[in-house]
């Protein structure tokens, strides 16, 4: 059983490394780990390599944003909850871009296999909600979603961010007309 103050820490170095890692890439394990309020013998003792580091902050992205489907569908209708959700993927993914810089080419292969599944399990849900209500069109793929998704976070960020638009479009291409 892992103590309290350890899953503090390692929340608190995540958190910390996630922050740093996206303004800069190049950003030292020792800087992290005094951003983090921790000693570097605390860092490197739960990510003994800088790489290990930033796939623990990957995989807590993954999570975050997988984990908060089901909530988003209780508080509102499914579309708007794909909006949302797919939003936060699009500021998610905008982040990671920032972190590869911290990984080697290996990787980012690794990082795609294990977040491909959970995503697209997180889509599916999404859409089968809005099938099941009427609002969403029947042949709707998370598959398709996703590799549409995939221009919205490479769309540029800032004062003529198109992804925003962008995502109306998709969403409209999803809705059923009757």
């Amino acid at each position: 059983m892992v103590r309290s103050d350890a899953r503090e820490n390692r929340a608190r170095i995540l958190t910390a490394a996630r922050e740093a890692l996206t303004a800069d890439g190049s950003t030292s394990m020792n800087q992290i780990a005094q951003r983090a309020g921790v000693g570097p013998g605390t860092l490197y003792r739960n990510f003994p390599t800088r790489e290990s580091l930033v796939m623990a902050v990957y995989q807590d992205e993954v999570v975050r944003i997988t984990g908060g489907v089901s909530d988003l569908l209780e508080r509102m209708p499914p579309m708007e909850a794909l909006r949302h959700w797919t939003a936060d993927l699009v500021e998610a993914m905008r982040r990671k871009h920032g972190l590869g810089d911290a990984l080697g080419p290996g990787a980012h292969q690794t990082i795609s296999e294990q977040s491909y599944g959970p995503v697209v399990t997180a889509i599916t849900q999404l859409l089968d909600a809005g099938k099941e209500d009427g609002t969403i069109r029947e042949d709707a793929d998370p598959r398709d979603f996703l590799q549409l998704t995939g221009a919205l976070w490479r769309a540029a960020p800032g004062p003529e961010d198109r992804a925003p638009h962008m995502l109306a479009l998709i969403l409209d291409g999803l809705r059923t007309h009757r």
